[in-house]
């Protein structure tokens, strides 16, 4: 194995990708003000999501335009760490004083996102003004960064010490095609984690993917992705860039191997799925914390584990948990050519969770 010291890069902010999609009624100060945040899997580019997060809107839109709706929501997600060049330095792999740059881990990611949600809280509206509610929305492995998130929040409350966490009032978390324990046992997760177990691909599959990439024109992908693959406009487009950045496949790669050690065995507390007493009279209407919809078959989850999971949650008397099990065959990458459906599902969580 290699044991040479590396570090990670240095992340800049301002140049994370991001979509925002805020709500006409923004400036009502009469209405509950609902962040929806939207976390996305690996790849972690937020361009995959852009017409789930349009079609939401419009929804959304609809649901606002009620005269007996008095909730606001604002829709924003960023892309994770390191699939944009322009978002971290140096680029990974260079060295400095003897130290080499390497891609961002998951727990990288938790971390950078429980800051931009706390960031997103204050800045967003504008003035002195914080969301009255938030909703994390993750897809994939952006399912479990937002359990982490929840984990976190959960425990800060809990020890009832000043943190950033004081003003942030995490109300639900709606997860799609979650991968949320033993990734490494799917059938996609076992080629990654034989990647990781083999020390020449564990150093190399990176160097590998993108030398063979570098072998096609910037065209010729993109004629290859938009025909024979058939991805829509937005997915094409935001494939390619993945694909042709620097950093963005060792990125995917890394952060991939990452996830089959570390999203094993369930390790939150049995409280982190309940509404706690501080949360009871905001919760009225309200009867579910956390939204799970799984595919009947997906790749990146064994039915076993998954079905393992579901298991847990019911027998969890006074989880708040509502677990949905997909029957219009919609895949894992819903975001590809899925987009509208999904959105029209979120759409009712969403008003289930805010009791309209």
């Amino acid at each position: 194995m290699d044991t040479a010291p590396t570090r990670s890069a240095s992340v800049r902010q301002d140049q994370v990708p991001f979509l925002e999609y805020p709500s006409a009624k923004r400036e009502d100060l009469s209405r509950r003000q609902c962040l929806i945040y939207v976390i996305p899997g690996n790849p972690g580019l937020i361009a995959y999501y852009e017409p789930f997060m349009k079609t939401l809107r419009e929804l959304l839109d609809e649901v606002e335009a009620k005269e007996e709706r008095h909730y606001a929501f604002h829709i924003y997600g960023r892309n994770l760490l390191g699939f944009e060049d322009g978002d971290h330095e140096p680029q990974f792999g260079t060295s400095a004083a003897g130290v080499a740059t390497e891609p961002f881990t998951l727990e990288d990611q938790i971390r950078c996102c429980c800051e931009q949600v706390q960031e997103a809280n204050v800045s967003a509206l504008g003035g002195d003004r914080v969301f009255d509610e938030i909703v994390l929305i993750g897809h994939s492995v952006g399912a479990y960064i937002s359990l982490e998130i929840f984990n976190r929040h959960h425990h800060a409350r809990r020890e009832q010490q000043s943190s950033p966490w004081d003003n942030v009032n995490l109300k639900a978390g709606i997860l799609l095609f979650p991968t949320v324990s033993h990734i490494a046992q799917s059938s996609s997760g076992q080629k990654l984690d034989m990647i990781r177990r083999t020390p020449f691909l564990d150093r190399s599959a990176h160097h590998i993917a993108k030398g063979f990439v570098n072998l096609w024109s910037h065209w010729m992908l993109a004629t290859v992705i938009s025909r024979f693959m058939g991805f829509p406009g937005h997915a094409a487009a935001a494939t390619v860039r993945f694909l042709t950045s620097q950093d963005g496949i060792w990125q995917a790669l890394h952060m991939g191997k990452d996830e089959m050690k570390t999203i094993a065995e369930e390790k939150w507390s049995e409280d982190m799925w309940e509404i706690q007493e501080a949360e009871a009279d905001e919760a009225a209407g309200r009867g579910t914390k956390f939204f799970f919809y799984f595919a009947q078959k997906d790749h990146w989850i064994a039915d076993e584990c998954r079905d393992e999971f579901i298991e847990k949650r019911r027998q969890h008397e006074k989880g708040r948990t509502t677990i949905v099990i997909d029957e219009e065959n919609i895949p894992h990458a819903f975001c590809i050519h899925h987009s509208e459906s999904v959105a029209e599902k979120v759409r009712l969580w969403v008003q289930d969770i805010a009791g309209l």
